[in-house]
């Protein structure tokens, strides 16, 4: 096998993602509320725990996984998609900087109409992107932009297989 082998990253004792194999009907693999240390998470300042902790898990499917009253809420969604609510001026615009959360495709459209629900205007999208993706962009109360990704299943005789086929990766033949 290569080093870019679709088989050895989903082999199980190397491909540890919660992120499921793209697929029309992928199922998504549910909220974790394992205790782990956080590879990754992101802080978003807020003028209001409450009102923020409330668009965060109504709108965008997170779950608070635990607080610290008037310091810290500690939201999830999959595992290692974490996000810590702490008291502080918020943006005054959309921020600059966008994170990302994979999500499956019959996440996307749910997700939209919840958000457009709490904060009509929120959201942009979906949009199909060459990467073989959808995305969807929420601007939260906090004027963070959260785009949920959702993988879309690989068509062998597309561009985009020849393209990683030509790079490298073990894509198959058509």
């Amino acid at each position: 096998m290569t080093e870019n082998s679709v088989s050895e990253r989903t082999d199980e004792q190397h491909y540890l993602s919660p992120v499921p194999v793209p697929a029309e009907d992928a199922a998504a693999p549910g909220i974790s509320r394992q205790i782990y240390g956080m590879p990754a998470y992101l802080s978003v300042p807020t003028g209001d725990l409450t009102a923020s902790t409330d668009f965060w898990v109504r709108g965008l499917g997170f779950v608070e996984l635990f607080a610290v009253p008037g310091q810290v809420v500690h939201l999830r969604r999959w595992a290692f998609q974490d996000v810590l609510l702490v008291p502080g001026e918020p943006a005054t615009a959309p921020s600059a900087g966008r994170i990302g959360f994979s999500c499956v495709l019959g996440e996307i459209g749910p997700t939209r109409d919840r958000c457009e629900q709490l904060a009509p205007g929120c959201t942009s999208g979906p949009d199909e992107k060459p990467w073989n993706c959808v995305e969807l962009t929420v601007v939260t109360p906090e004027r963070q932009q959260v785009v949920f990704t959702a993988a879309r299943p690989l068509d062998p005789a597309s561009p985009t297989a020849d393209y990683l086929r030509d790079s490298g990766f073990d894509i198959p033949q058509p």
